[in-house]
């Protein structure tokens, strides 16, 4: 048995989106036995989320995946909570019809260097490419107003960007598909692994019920959702709620865990991450 201090409060850092919300809702609202455990949630974009795992401030915490090639000594990847584009992710848009070739030499608005949209932009662009850190829910708007030449969006921005009469150069997630063939992965929940392997298991354990609960009750948890959708379309909140929380958030599986290696690999081949990356999945 672990010898390992069990806190009876587990800090769990996800996005301020519907998604995240959706599958957080069984642990949110005490919907499954918890095994004595409180869950806290702490609500930050992924950026930041990244930053705090480096500092290995939050028990349990949803990361991008790039981030994740920088976490693997202090936190394990749970096999239960990815976010994963199968031929669709993040999306580069513009004010005015524009080919990937003329985005060269543009600066990129991002959502941060820690993302992994930033480091699929890289490998589809080169390691240099030009960009601008703002927050996420920025960029539309500063691509809109032409306070930036272009802008790498993530999130429910994926679905409305037309409608605000932008452009798409290319999707990241498609992108990918058509050069791997394999869907992009773009987060996951990690849990810190001094919390000794039985809070671990529990922790990994109860994320994937809580998952599993919001697609079986999925209007119950997409009404709960809904107030993290950002004011955006009912319908088109469950599109996206379906697009990122399905069944490879249950589990990587092994085309998931592939996709997972292979991202990394190819990030430290091109020198993108300091070193190849060892992934192990828990749960």
């Amino acid at each position: 048995m672990s010898t390992a201090t069990v806190p009876r409060t587990i800090r769990v850092g996800h996005s301020p989106d519907s998604d995240d919300a959706f599958m957080f809702y069984a642990l949110t609202h005490d919907k499954i036995d918890t095994g004595g455990l409180r869950f806290v949630h702490q609500l930050e974009d992924i950026e930041t989320l990244n930053r705090r795992a480096l500092a290995g401030e939050l028990e349990v915490s949803a990361v991008s995946i790039h981030a994740f090639a920088y976490l693997t000594e202090r936190y394990a990847l749970l096999a239960s909570g990815s976010s994963m584009g199968d031929r669709y992710g993040p999306t580069v848009i513009t004010r005015t019809p524009m080919t990937l070739e003329e985005l060269a030499g543009k600066t990129i608005a991002i959502p941060g260097r820690l993302t992994t949209a930033y480091l699929t932009l890289q490998l589809c662009l080169g390691k240099d490419v030009a960009v601008e850190v703002m927050p996420f829910d920025r960029i539309l708007p500063a691509v809109a107003e032409g306070r930036v030449e272009a802008g790498l969006i993530i999130h429910e921005g994926q679905l409305y960007y037309g409608d605000r009469g932008l452009h798409k150069v290319v999707d990241l997630g498609q992108w990918w598909h058509q050069t791997t063939g394999f869907p992009l992965p773009l987060g996951g929940n990690v849990v810190r692994k001094d919390l000794g392997a039985e809070t671990v298991a529990l922790v990994a354990r109860l994320i994937k019920e809580s998952i599993v609960y919001a697609l079986e009750h999925r209007q119950e948890a997409l009404d709960y959702a809904l107030q993290y959708a950002r004011d955006l379309d009912p319908a088109l909140a469950d599109r996206f709620v379906g697009m990122y929380v399905n069944e490879w958030t249950v589990d990587y599986g092994p085309v998931g865990r592939d996709a997972v290696r292979l991202l990394l690999r190819r990030a430290a081949e091109a020198g993108l991450i300091p070193a190849p990356v060892d992934v192990e999945f828990t749960g």
